[in-house]
Protein backbone atom coordinates (compact mmCIF):
# COMPACT_ATOMS: atom_id res chain seq x y z
CA UNK A 1 0.00 0.00 0.00
CA UNK A 2 1.23 3.50 -0.82
CA UNK A 3 2.34 5.70 2.07
CA UNK A 4 0.89 8.73 0.29
CA UNK A 5 -1.87 10.25 2.43
CA UNK A 6 -4.11 10.64 -0.64
CA UNK A 7 -3.95 8.30 -3.63
CA UNK A 8 -4.93 9.66 -7.03
CA UNK A 9 -5.96 7.49 -9.96
CA UNK A 10 -7.44 8.09 -13.40
CA UNK A 11 -9.75 5.35 -14.71
CA UNK A 12 -10.33 4.98 -18.45
CA UNK A 13 -13.94 4.69 -19.62
CA UNK A 14 -15.77 3.40 -22.68
CA UNK A 15 -16.56 6.94 -23.76
CA UNK A 16 -12.83 7.77 -23.94
CA UNK A 17 -13.12 10.12 -20.99
CA UNK A 18 -11.63 9.40 -17.57
CA UNK A 19 -12.83 9.39 -13.97
CA UNK A 20 -10.46 10.91 -11.45
CA UNK A 21 -10.41 8.97 -8.17
CA UNK A 22 -9.08 10.50 -4.94
CA UNK A 23 -8.75 8.04 -2.06
CA UNK A 24 -7.97 9.22 1.48
CA UNK A 25 -5.26 6.83 2.58
CA UNK A 26 -4.87 6.95 6.35
CA UNK A 27 -7.04 4.00 7.46
CA UNK A 28 -5.32 3.65 10.85
CA UNK A 29 -6.62 7.10 11.79
CA UNK A 30 -9.97 6.43 10.07
CA UNK A 31 -8.74 8.68 7.27
CA UNK A 32 -8.74 11.75 9.51
CA UNK A 33 -8.24 14.83 7.35
CA UNK A 34 -4.78 16.38 7.73
CA UNK A 35 -3.35 19.61 6.37
CA UNK A 36 -1.17 17.52 4.06
CA UNK A 37 -4.26 15.82 2.63
CA UNK A 38 -5.99 19.15 2.10
CA UNK A 39 -2.91 20.46 0.28
CA UNK A 40 -2.86 17.39 -1.96
CA UNK A 41 -6.59 17.35 -2.70
CA UNK A 42 -7.19 20.97 -3.63
CA UNK A 43 -4.65 21.37 -6.45
CA UNK A 44 -5.48 17.93 -7.88
CA UNK A 45 -9.19 18.70 -7.94
CA UNK A 46 -8.39 22.00 -9.64
CA UNK A 47 -6.35 20.19 -12.30
CA UNK A 48 -9.11 17.67 -12.92
CA UNK A 49 -11.70 20.42 -13.15
CA UNK A 50 -9.72 22.05 -15.97
CA UNK A 51 -8.84 18.78 -17.73
CA UNK A 52 -11.24 18.11 -20.63
CA UNK A 53 -10.35 14.40 -20.48
CA UNK A 54 -11.80 14.07 -16.97
CA UNK A 55 -15.57 13.53 -16.96
CA UNK A 56 -16.12 13.25 -13.20
CA UNK A 57 -14.38 12.90 -9.85
CA UNK A 58 -14.86 10.14 -7.26
CA UNK A 59 -13.88 10.66 -3.58
CA UNK A 60 -13.57 7.72 -1.19
CA UNK A 61 -11.64 6.44 1.82
CA UNK A 62 -9.23 3.54 2.08
CA UNK A 63 -10.58 0.56 4.04
CA UNK A 64 -14.07 -0.41 5.11
CA UNK A 65 -14.29 1.57 8.35
CA UNK A 66 -14.38 5.19 7.30
CA UNK A 67 -14.56 7.65 4.47
CA UNK A 68 -13.19 10.28 6.86
CA UNK A 69 -13.85 10.36 10.60
CA UNK A 70 -13.07 14.07 10.94
CA UNK A 71 -10.23 16.56 11.06
CA UNK A 72 -6.81 15.81 12.50
CA UNK A 73 -7.78 17.38 15.81
CA UNK A 74 -4.52 16.37 17.52
CA UNK A 75 -2.77 18.63 15.00
CA UNK A 76 -5.22 21.40 15.88
CA UNK A 77 -4.65 20.80 19.60
CA UNK A 78 -0.91 21.21 19.17
CA UNK A 79 -1.43 24.40 17.17
CA UNK A 80 -3.33 25.80 20.15
CA UNK A 81 -1.07 24.81 23.02
CA UNK A 82 2.24 25.66 21.33
CA UNK A 83 2.41 29.42 20.74
CA UNK A 84 4.77 29.11 17.78
CA UNK A 85 2.33 26.84 15.95
CA UNK A 86 -0.85 28.93 15.98
CA UNK A 87 -0.43 29.62 12.26
CA UNK A 88 -0.76 25.87 11.60
CA UNK A 89 -4.31 26.00 12.90
CA UNK A 90 -5.07 29.17 10.95
CA UNK A 91 -3.80 27.53 7.76
CA UNK A 92 -5.73 24.35 8.45
CA UNK A 93 -9.14 25.98 8.82
CA UNK A 94 -8.58 28.49 6.01
CA UNK A 95 -7.43 25.91 3.47
CA UNK A 96 -9.98 23.31 4.55
CA UNK A 97 -12.90 25.68 4.01
CA UNK A 98 -11.51 26.72 0.62
CA UNK A 99 -11.43 23.04 -0.39
CA UNK A 100 -14.96 22.38 0.89
CA UNK A 101 -16.30 25.48 -0.84
CA UNK A 102 -14.66 24.44 -4.10
CA UNK A 103 -16.40 21.05 -4.01
CA UNK A 104 -19.80 22.77 -3.74
CA UNK A 105 -18.98 24.85 -6.83
CA UNK A 106 -17.20 22.13 -8.80
CA UNK A 107 -17.99 22.23 -12.50
CA UNK A 108 -18.04 18.45 -12.90
CA UNK A 109 -19.88 15.69 -11.04
CA UNK A 110 -18.29 14.72 -7.72
CA UNK A 111 -19.25 11.30 -6.37
CA UNK A 112 -18.55 10.88 -2.66
CA UNK A 113 -18.66 7.28 -1.42
CA UNK A 114 -19.50 7.92 2.23
CA UNK A 115 -19.03 4.48 3.75
CA UNK A 116 -18.32 4.02 7.46
CA UNK A 117 -17.55 7.03 9.62
CA UNK A 118 -18.25 10.37 7.95
CA UNK A 119 -17.83 13.00 10.63
CA UNK A 120 -16.75 16.61 10.99
CA UNK A 121 -14.21 17.34 8.29
CA UNK A 122 -15.29 14.22 6.42
CA UNK A 123 -18.81 15.55 6.17
CA UNK A 124 -17.34 18.83 4.97
CA UNK A 125 -15.89 16.96 2.00
CA UNK A 126 -19.08 15.00 1.39
CA UNK A 127 -21.77 17.65 1.79
CA UNK A 128 -20.88 19.59 -1.35
CA UNK A 129 -20.67 16.58 -3.66
CA UNK A 130 -23.12 16.24 -6.54
CA UNK A 131 -23.68 12.50 -5.93
CA UNK A 132 -23.37 11.68 -2.22
CA UNK A 133 -23.62 7.99 -1.40
CA UNK A 134 -24.34 6.61 2.06
CA UNK A 135 -24.08 2.89 2.76
CA UNK A 136 -25.47 0.46 5.32
CA UNK A 137 -22.28 1.08 7.29
CA UNK A 138 -22.41 4.89 7.24
CA UNK A 139 -22.21 6.71 10.56
CA UNK A 140 -22.59 10.40 9.79
CA UNK A 141 -22.36 13.16 12.40
CA UNK A 142 -21.13 16.59 13.39
CA UNK A 143 -19.90 15.76 16.93
CA UNK A 144 -18.17 19.06 17.75
CA UNK A 145 -20.29 19.61 20.87
CA UNK A 146 -18.01 17.07 22.58
CA UNK A 147 -14.74 18.87 21.79
CA UNK A 148 -15.63 22.49 22.40
CA UNK A 149 -16.01 23.47 18.75
CA UNK A 150 -19.20 23.87 16.64
CA UNK A 151 -20.41 22.25 13.38
CA UNK A 152 -18.11 24.00 10.92
CA UNK A 153 -17.00 22.88 7.40
CA UNK A 154 -20.27 24.28 6.05
CA UNK A 155 -22.42 22.97 8.88
CA UNK A 156 -23.74 26.50 9.41
CA UNK A 157 -25.10 26.17 5.86
CA UNK A 158 -26.52 22.65 5.69
CA UNK A 159 -27.90 22.32 9.23
CA UNK A 160 -30.19 25.29 8.64
CA UNK A 161 -31.56 23.72 5.46
CA UNK A 162 -32.67 20.43 6.98
CA UNK A 163 -36.36 19.58 7.56
CA UNK A 164 -37.90 21.45 10.46
CA UNK A 165 -35.41 21.96 13.27
CA UNK A 166 -33.60 18.66 12.79
CA UNK A 167 -30.42 20.58 11.93
CA UNK A 168 -30.50 22.41 15.26
CA UNK A 169 -31.01 19.12 17.09
CA UNK A 170 -28.13 17.43 15.25
CA UNK A 171 -25.81 20.37 15.83
CA UNK A 172 -26.53 20.43 19.57
CA UNK A 173 -26.39 16.68 20.14
CA UNK A 174 -23.92 15.29 17.59
CA UNK A 175 -26.37 12.45 16.94
CA UNK A 176 -25.15 9.79 14.51
CA UNK A 177 -27.11 9.31 11.29
CA UNK A 178 -27.58 6.15 9.27
CA UNK A 179 -27.92 6.15 5.48
CA UNK A 180 -31.67 6.80 5.41
CA UNK A 181 -31.29 9.50 8.06
CA UNK A 182 -28.73 11.22 5.85
CA UNK A 183 -31.04 10.92 2.87
CA UNK A 184 -33.94 12.40 4.85
CA UNK A 185 -32.02 15.45 6.10
CA UNK A 186 -30.36 16.12 2.74
CA UNK A 187 -26.81 14.92 3.37
CA UNK A 188 -26.99 11.93 1.00
CA UNK A 189 -28.50 11.45 -2.42
CA UNK A 190 -28.36 7.64 -2.69
CA UNK A 191 -28.29 4.74 -0.22
CA UNK A 192 -26.21 1.91 -1.69
CA UNK A 193 -24.68 -1.23 -0.19
CA UNK A 194 -20.94 -0.91 0.19
CA UNK A 195 -20.36 -4.26 -1.53
CA UNK A 196 -21.74 -2.75 -4.76
CA UNK A 197 -19.02 -0.11 -4.99
CA UNK A 198 -16.89 -1.95 -7.57
CA UNK A 199 -19.95 -2.93 -9.60
CA UNK A 200 -21.16 0.67 -9.73
CA UNK A 201 -17.75 1.92 -10.81
CA UNK A 202 -17.51 -0.75 -13.51
CA UNK A 203 -20.94 0.12 -14.92
CA UNK A 204 -20.14 3.82 -15.00
CA UNK A 205 -16.79 3.33 -16.71
CA UNK A 206 -18.37 0.94 -19.24
CA UNK A 207 -21.13 3.37 -20.20
CA UNK A 208 -20.38 5.50 -23.26
CA UNK A 209 -22.97 8.03 -22.05
CA UNK A 210 -20.50 9.20 -19.42
CA UNK A 211 -18.78 11.34 -22.03
CA UNK A 212 -22.03 13.05 -23.10
CA UNK A 213 -23.88 13.54 -19.80
CA UNK A 214 -21.74 12.38 -16.90
CA UNK A 215 -24.18 13.52 -14.20
CA UNK A 216 -27.09 11.60 -15.68
CA UNK A 217 -24.94 8.54 -16.36
CA UNK A 218 -23.68 8.38 -12.79
CA UNK A 219 -27.11 8.96 -11.28
CA UNK A 220 -28.66 6.23 -13.44
CA UNK A 221 -26.26 3.58 -12.18
CA UNK A 222 -26.41 4.77 -8.57
CA UNK A 223 -30.21 4.67 -8.76
CA UNK A 224 -30.11 1.08 -10.03
CA UNK A 225 -27.75 0.11 -7.21
CA UNK A 226 -29.99 1.83 -4.69
CA UNK A 227 -32.92 -0.30 -5.86
CA UNK A 228 -30.87 -3.42 -5.14
CA UNK A 229 -29.87 -2.12 -1.70
CA UNK A 230 -33.18 -1.19 -0.09
CA UNK A 231 -33.52 -4.29 2.08
CA UNK A 232 -30.06 -3.71 3.58
CA UNK A 233 -30.81 -0.20 4.85
CA UNK A 234 -32.06 0.54 8.34
CA UNK A 235 -35.08 2.89 8.55
CA UNK A 236 -34.52 6.55 9.31
CA UNK A 237 -34.60 7.30 13.03
CA UNK A 238 -34.85 11.02 12.32
CA UNK A 239 -37.90 10.55 10.12
CA UNK A 240 -39.56 8.30 12.69
CA UNK A 241 -38.83 10.68 15.57
CA UNK A 242 -39.39 13.90 13.61
CA UNK A 243 -42.35 15.10 15.69
CA UNK A 244 -40.49 14.43 18.93
CA UNK A 245 -37.42 16.32 17.68
CA UNK A 246 -39.64 19.25 16.69
CA UNK A 247 -41.14 19.29 20.16
CA UNK A 248 -37.75 19.09 21.90
CA UNK A 249 -36.36 21.99 19.87
CA UNK A 250 -39.45 24.20 20.13
CA UNK A 251 -38.22 27.09 22.21
CA UNK A 252 -37.22 30.73 21.88
CA UNK A 253 -34.03 30.42 23.93
CA UNK A 254 -31.08 28.05 24.15
CA UNK A 255 -31.82 27.48 27.83
CA UNK A 256 -35.35 26.28 27.08
CA UNK A 257 -34.32 23.96 24.24
CA UNK A 258 -31.35 22.63 26.22
CA UNK A 259 -33.62 21.75 29.14
CA UNK A 260 -36.15 20.03 26.89
CA UNK A 261 -33.57 17.89 25.10
CA UNK A 262 -31.59 16.91 28.19
CA UNK A 263 -34.82 16.06 30.04
CA UNK A 264 -35.91 13.60 27.34
CA UNK A 265 -37.41 10.45 28.94
CA UNK A 266 -38.72 8.63 25.87
CA UNK A 267 -37.92 5.09 24.76
CA UNK A 268 -35.73 5.96 21.75
CA UNK A 269 -32.14 4.87 22.45
CA UNK A 270 -30.66 7.21 19.80
CA UNK A 271 -32.49 10.21 21.26
CA UNK A 272 -31.50 9.20 24.78
CA UNK A 273 -27.86 9.05 23.72
CA UNK A 274 -28.19 12.37 21.92
CA UNK A 275 -29.58 13.97 25.08
CA UNK A 276 -26.72 12.64 27.20
CA UNK A 277 -24.15 13.87 24.65
CA UNK A 278 -25.55 17.38 24.88
CA UNK A 279 -25.59 17.23 28.67
CA UNK A 280 -21.90 16.25 28.74
CA UNK A 281 -20.89 18.64 25.96
CA UNK A 282 -19.45 22.12 26.10
CA UNK A 283 -21.98 24.80 27.10
CA UNK A 284 -19.91 27.22 25.03
CA UNK A 285 -20.27 24.99 21.99
CA UNK A 286 -24.02 24.78 22.49
CA UNK A 287 -24.22 28.58 22.52
CA UNK A 288 -22.11 28.80 19.34
CA UNK A 289 -24.34 26.24 17.63
CA UNK A 290 -27.48 28.13 18.64
CA UNK A 291 -26.20 31.48 17.41
CA UNK A 292 -24.69 30.17 14.16
CA UNK A 293 -27.87 28.23 13.35
CA UNK A 294 -30.06 31.30 13.69
CA UNK A 295 -27.70 33.89 12.19
CA UNK A 296 -26.54 31.99 9.09
CA UNK A 297 -29.80 30.61 7.74
CA UNK A 298 -30.22 33.38 5.18
CA UNK A 299 -26.56 33.83 4.27
CA UNK A 300 -25.02 32.74 0.99
CA UNK A 301 -22.62 29.80 0.98
CA UNK A 302 -19.65 32.14 0.56
CA UNK A 303 -20.81 34.26 3.49
CA UNK A 304 -21.23 31.18 5.66
CA UNK A 305 -17.72 29.90 4.99
CA UNK A 306 -16.24 33.32 5.71
CA UNK A 307 -18.18 33.53 9.00
CA UNK A 308 -17.02 30.04 9.92
CA UNK A 309 -13.40 30.90 9.16
CA UNK A 310 -13.48 33.87 11.52
CA UNK A 311 -15.34 31.95 14.23
CA UNK A 312 -13.00 28.95 14.01
CA UNK A 313 -9.94 31.17 14.37
CA UNK A 314 -11.49 32.56 17.54
CA UNK A 315 -12.04 29.01 18.76
CA UNK A 316 -8.30 28.41 18.33
CA UNK A 317 -7.63 31.37 20.62
CA UNK A 318 -10.18 30.79 23.37
CA UNK A 319 -9.08 27.42 24.76
CA UNK A 320 -12.39 25.54 24.99
CA UNK A 321 -11.52 23.36 22.00
CA UNK A 322 -8.09 22.47 23.39
CA UNK A 323 -9.70 21.25 26.61
CA UNK A 324 -12.26 19.17 24.76
CA UNK A 325 -9.62 17.50 22.58
CA UNK A 326 -7.40 16.92 25.59
CA UNK A 327 -10.13 15.11 27.50
CA UNK A 328 -11.29 13.02 24.55
CA UNK A 329 -8.11 12.18 22.64
CA UNK A 330 -4.96 13.27 24.49
CA UNK A 331 -5.36 12.28 28.15
CA UNK A 332 -8.54 10.32 27.31
CA UNK A 333 -10.00 10.89 30.79
CA UNK A 334 -13.31 12.02 29.24
CA UNK A 335 -13.59 14.60 32.00
CA UNK A 336 -13.37 17.95 30.23
CA UNK A 337 -13.13 20.97 32.48
CA UNK A 338 -15.29 23.34 30.49
CA UNK A 339 -14.95 27.05 31.20
CA UNK A 340 -18.62 27.13 32.27
CA UNK A 341 -20.22 24.13 33.93
CA UNK A 342 -23.73 24.83 32.67
CA UNK A 343 -25.72 26.72 30.09
CA UNK A 344 -27.15 28.96 32.78
CA UNK A 345 -23.66 30.05 33.88
CA UNK A 346 -22.62 31.32 30.44
CA UNK A 347 -21.77 35.01 30.22
CA UNK A 348 -22.96 36.81 27.10
CA UNK A 349 -19.67 38.73 26.86
CA UNK A 350 -17.79 35.42 26.53
CA UNK A 351 -19.93 34.24 23.63
CA UNK A 352 -20.05 37.65 21.97
CA UNK A 353 -16.26 37.72 21.92
CA UNK A 354 -16.21 34.70 19.58
CA UNK A 355 -18.06 36.74 16.99
CA UNK A 356 -16.09 39.96 17.28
Amino acid sequence: MSDQSVIFEEHNTAGKKKIGVARLNQPRSLNALSLEMIRLLKPQLERWQDDNNIAAVWLEGEGDKAFCAGDDVVFLYESIIYEDRINDGVSFFTEEYELDHMIYRYRKPVVVWGNGFVMGGGLGLMAGGSHRVATEGSRIAMPEISIGLYPDVGGSWFLGRMPGRTGLFLGLTGMHLNANDARFVGLADRCVQHCLRDSVMKKITSDTNLANDPGLCIDTHLSDAEEQSQSAMAPSVIRGEFDTIERLTDGSSLEAVYKQITSYKGDSKPLTKAASTLAAGSPTSAALVWRQYHECRHNSLSEVFEKERKLSLRCLEKGEMAEGIRALLIDKDKQPRWRYSSINDLESSWINNFFE
